[in-house]
Order: structure tokens, then C-alpha cells, then sequence
């Protein structure tokens, strides 16, 4: 029922000082616990992000949504390592590193276009003898589906594969933290749902931490366990998805939720 929904939407558990959101049909975690402990980031005199204190569990898929210019990438972008918070830190497990065993896939796939596709995702083992590193690579390549392409170029891929490919590439070393910057944004509306379908797949299989940063609420609320609202460069929602997976498009209950997290980001109130 809604209202047995909307109690499930509030519903928090503390473990120490972290908040655990109940998901049924979540993978068994190995991924890293993040902590944001009052984070903000300024370029120049322009405030980003103000006071950002999160605490994502090992394994936890959270997505972050908000309207441009909110903060989302920077947020992304500082937990990966590409860039420094102005205050706060981020912590990884019990490693004030944010970064460590974390890797980050973009929009663009940004392949090498003189690499075959195994030798792309191979650039994920960097360190690893080539021999072992295109064995693993093609491993990768199965798991997404293009097992079979593994010799060809990036060129006579559609946009879809490219993408598979670079998710390849950014989980082929295992990672415990895996940043995901609007990945399938640029892809049509069929691909789309076939890669959220990879992903979550994937995801339950390995049970990596993942963070999403997306515009589309009904794809944050398909994948991710808890939806955080970043207004102005603040949270102004953290909620859970405490729906079982896999989560039917269209479903009543998906839908709801996707209406509470609508009335927040155009200021419609609960």
C-alpha cells in the first residue's frame, strides 16, 4: 500500500555512526564504507558544496540527483581523487583516501581509438603483464556481453558497446568503489535501459560500492538503494529505495518514489 511504502521509504537503521538502509535482493558486500565528513568545495569565491556529511555502507548502491549546477560531479569528482575538497575530508574504510580502489566511468566512453577493445579494458590493469592483463580483460568483456569483440576497434562499435566497454575497463581490476559520472546519459532510451540492466547485474554479482550521479529519477530510483537530493550544493533529501530487486518500470511503488524525490527538486514540498 502507499502508506506501508512511504513508512518503508523512512525507515533508518543505526549501526555505530553509520545509517544502513535494508534493501531485499542486495548483493553481500565488498565493497568500501565511504564517509563525507562535512565536505565543501569552492573555486575561487563560488561555493559548490557546503557541509556534506554522508555515510554509505559497504556495498551500497546511492545515487545522486539534482538539478545543474547542484554540485553532483564535484562531489564525484572529489571522492574519485580527481580533485580536493576546500574543507571536510573523505574517508575510505580506515584510509583518508577517498580514492583508493576506486575507479570512475564518465558520459563519454574516452577509449583509445589505436587500442583493440581487449587492450581498452586492459588499460584498467595498468601494472599487470600484458598476458595476464588481456586474459582478465577478456574475462571482462564476457561479463558485458562482447566476448566476440574483443579484437576489434573502437570505431565499428555502436555507442551502447563503447559503453560496455568502458565499464569493463573501470571494473576489470576489481575495484571496491565504483564512481559512475551520468554513464548513460548519451545513450538512446532502449540502450539505456539494457545498460541499467548490465549494471545492476554486475553490481549484485561483485557488490562493489556504487555511486551514481544522474538526472534521471526514474533510473536512480531502478538501480540505487538510497537517492540523495543535493540542492544548491547542500542535501536537501536522503531517502531509501527499499523495493526488491529487479524493480518493474512503471510499477506503482517505483513511481511514488519517483514523485516524492520530483516534488523536492522543483520545491513542490512532501
Amino acid at each position: 500500500t502507499a502508506f506501508e511504502v512511504n513508512e518503508m521509504i523512512e525507515t533508518k537503521h543505526f549501526v555505530g555512526d553509520e545509517v544502513v538502509f535494508p534493501v531485499p535482493g542486495a548483493p553481500p558486500a565488498s565493497g568500501a564504507a565511504l564517509t563525507f565528513r562535512g565536505i565543501g568545495k569552492s573555486f575561487g569565491e563560488t561555493p559548490v558544496l557546503a557541509g556534506i556529511d554522508l555515510v554509505v555502507p559497504p556495498g551500497q548502491f546511492l545515487a545522486i540527483i539534482g538539478k545543474s549546477g547542484c554540485g553532483k560531479s564535484t562531489l564525484l569528482r572529489l571522492l574519485a581523487g580527481l580533485d580536493r575538497p576546500t574543507a571536510g575530508e573523505i574517508t575510505h574504510d580506515d584510509a583518508a583516501d577517498g580514492q583508493a580502489d576506486t575507479r570512475i566511468m564518465f558520459q563519454e566512453p574516452r577509449l583509445l581509438p589505436w587500442a583493440r577493445v581487449v587492450d581498452n579494458v586492459a588499460v584498467g590493469l595498468t601494472g599487470t603483464p600484458r598476458g595476464v592483463a588481456r586474459e582478465q580483460a577478456r574475462a571482462m568483456l564476457g561479463e558485458v556481453g562482447l566476448a566476440d569483440r574483443a579484437g576489434e576497434w573502437p570505431s565499428v562499435l555502436s555507442g551502447g558497446q563503447r559503453q560496455r566497454v568502458a565499464l569493463a575497463r573501470a571494473l576489470v581490476g576489481q575495484p571496491r568503489v565504483l564512481a559512475l559520472d551520468e554513464p548513460l546519459g548519451a545513450l538512446d532510451a532502449l540502450t539505456r535501459i539494457e545498460m541499467q540492466d548490465l549494471l545492476e547485474r554486475i553490481w549484485r554479482k561483485q557488490g562493489f560500492t556504487a555511486v551514481l550521479v544522474t538526472h534521471d529519477v526514474a533510473e536512480a530510483v531502478t538501480l540505487a538503494d538510497r537517492v540523495v537530493v543535493l540542492d544548491a550544493g547542500r542535501i536537501a533529501l536522503d531517502i531509501a529505495v527499499p523495493l526488491p530487486r529487479p524493480r518493474p518500470r512503471g510499477d506503482a511503488a517505483v513511481a511514488r518514489l519517483e514523485q516524492r524525490i520530483l516534488r523536492q527538486l522543483f520545491g513542490t514540498g512532501r
